[in-house]
């Protein structure tokens, strides 16, 4: 009998075993990176969101578009650069400003709403909050939304206690002209069809009515709502602290689909960014070190990859290419169509922030607090700044704005000095003065001289002219040429 129970004993605890082990291997194969394809709802056709329409908007919101492309489609600046103006704020801007009407309209952490002349980095108003901050503001129709958490500290566990505000604003004064209470928001807003859309702790997404504040519908998620949402089409497409990620319909918040992060020992992963949509996908990163590719229309996972950190970071969408950074201090340019990585940088820290492409450079800042800009194609770091800490750069036609972990700075574009352009009478007079007697123009597109009649020639070219002759003529008639044109 003993021995019976023995033998049943060790056959329950191989089955236990066996079923713990095959447990595993179902988890394991559920979060294994899934790789995705070209041809499986993917647009590559699909245009780049265009520069705003509304004349003297250059950024009007959070990732410069309502699909969040971070892109500036339209903007030709690039490094290196040189500061124009510093703007004190103070304590920390976790978000990038908005950019319209000649201002940037940025909050820092401790609440404070500012209007910055784009032009000079003067204050032009201000609004006391008393609430914590942690998010864009948008622009609309020379009105200005922002959303505010509770009331210091910032760091309080949500509560269905707390309070926070989404509030309209003139541009000009910064006199309040509605005011919403929701719970906190960390949601940076966006405005489409004639509606404000945010998320809050309590899980709800709204869309009220950009002109009056009315509410035109909520929606409850399954969990807190820390990001923004984005919008293409007639979809708005959030994801939450549940793990899931929602399309929702424009008109009336309707859940059309409903997906999750992979599941993973422990817990999957939540949803802090703010979701970007291009090429009929939906690309978001998760705390579990992944970022997601799923089907704008259907929901379905197409790919995720791996990072090796928690990714906090929205996405930057550009020429097919998906830009990302994380906690493992990497950044990253993934194949949009399938999830591949087609180049990885190792930067000094975390990386927290969103990035931003602007013409071809991708811009990102770590908590080590280094902004870098990289070629966009070949990951090549072409410049840095010795400030930034989260999402670093947005930009107008004319100007580079940074922001720093309590400072924001106008760059300016430092041009490289172009070499003035010589007659052939002035070339000449300068090389007669050099004391290079014997000159014969030889060519005139491009200009060339040939100085003496040395007939082992050497060559320069300087301020668009050839210089042939003797080594020593050439580089007496080169230094005295230069001098002038440089």
């Amino acid at each position: 009998m003993k021995r019976a129970l023995l033998v049943a004993a060790a056959v329950i605890a191989l089955a236990v075993l066996g079923g713990g082990l095959a447990y595993y291997l179902h988890v394991s194969h559920q979060a294994r990176d899934v790789k995705g394809s070209s041809t499986v709802e993917f647009v590559p056709t699909a245009a780049p969101p265009p520069a705003p329409k509304e004349p003297g908007v250059a950024w009007p919101t959070y990732g410069h578009d309502p699909a969040r492309s971070r892109f500036a489609n339209g903007i030709a600046l690039a490094p290196p650069f040189r500061k124009a103006w510093t703007f004190p704020a103070r304590t920390l801007v976790e978000f990038p400003p908005a950019i319209a009407y000649g201002r940037l309209f940025f909050a820092n952490n401790a609440g404070v709403l500012f209007a910055v002349g784009a032009k000079n980095g003067r204050k032009a108003w201000k609004y006391v909050s008393h609430r914590c901050v942690a998010s864009s503001p948008a622009v609309d129709n020379h009105v200005v939304y922002e959303t505010f958490m509770n009331a210091p500290p910032c760091n309080r566990a949500p509560s269905s206690q707390l309070t926070g505000e989404l509030i309209a604003f003139a541009v000009g004064s910064g006199k309040v002209l509605w005011r919403k209470t929701i719970a906190p928001s960390e949601s940076s807003p966006v405005v489409a069809a004639g509606s404000v859309f945010v998320g809050d702790w309590s899980g709800h997404v709204y869309a009220f009515g950009k002109r009056t504040g009315k509410l035109f519908w909520s929606t409850k998620l399954q969990g807190q709502v820390k990001g923004g949402v984005a919008i293409s089409g007639s979809r708005v497409y959030v994801a939450d602290y549940s793990s899931h990620v929602y399309a929702l319909k424009l008109r009336s918040g309707k859940i059309v689909w409903k997906a999750s992060a992979q599941p993973r020992f422990g817990h999957a992963g939540n949803f802090y960014a703010t979701p970007s949509v291009a090429y009929g996908r939906v690309y978001v990163g998760a705390t579990d070190g992944k970022m997601y590719s799923y089907g704008a229309a259907t929901g379905k996972l197409r790919w995720s990859q791996s990072t090796g950190g928690y990714v906090y970071s929205s996405a930057a969408i550009w020429r097919d290419r998906v830009f990302v950074g994380s906690y493992s201090h990497r950044f990253f340019c993934l194949d949009a169509a399938t999830g591949n990585i087609l180049w990885q940088f190792t930067a000094n820290g975390p990386i927290s922030g969103s990035p931003t492409v602007v013409a071809g450079r991708v811009y990102f800042a770590t908590l080590a607090e280094t902004t870098y800009a990289l070629d966009a194609r070949s990951g090549r770091q072409v410049w840095t700044f010795p400030d930034g800490k989260y999402s670093p750069v947005v930009a107008d036609a004319s100007r580079l704005y940074l922001v720093g972990n309590a400072k924001v700075y106008g760059l300016d574009q430092s041009r490289r000095k172009t070499q003035r352009k010589l007659s052939a009478a002035s070339a000449e007079r300068v090389l007669r003065k050099a004391g290079l007697r014997q000159l014969r123009i030889v060519g005139t597109r491009p200009l060339a001289i040939r100085l003496g009649r040395d007939t082992h020639k050497a060559r320069r070219n300087v301020c668009h002219i050839a210089l042939f002759g003797a080594d020593v003529d050439v580089r007496r008639g080169a230094a005295a040429l230069r001098k002038v044109c440089a």
